[in-house]
């Protein structure tokens, strides 16, 4: 939803997923979770493997 909120109103992502947009703007304030950050190392780390191997 953050990526989209240019292109179509918060109020009607948030009728079409069946959330609050109370939730969402929290959702958007709180810190990244300790598995967001460790998944975001690990697909940096996938990449890079991707691109070393010629990309195969």
């Amino acid at each position: 939803m953050a990526k989209h909120r240019g292109i179509w109103p918060v109020v009607v992502m948030c009728e079409a997923l069946g959330v609050s947009r109370s939730g969402f703007y929290d959702w958007l304030e709180r810190p990244q979770s300790q598995r967001c950050l460790t998944n975001e190392v690990l697909a940096k780390q996938v990449r890079q493997s991707f691109v070393g191997s010629d990309r195969t």
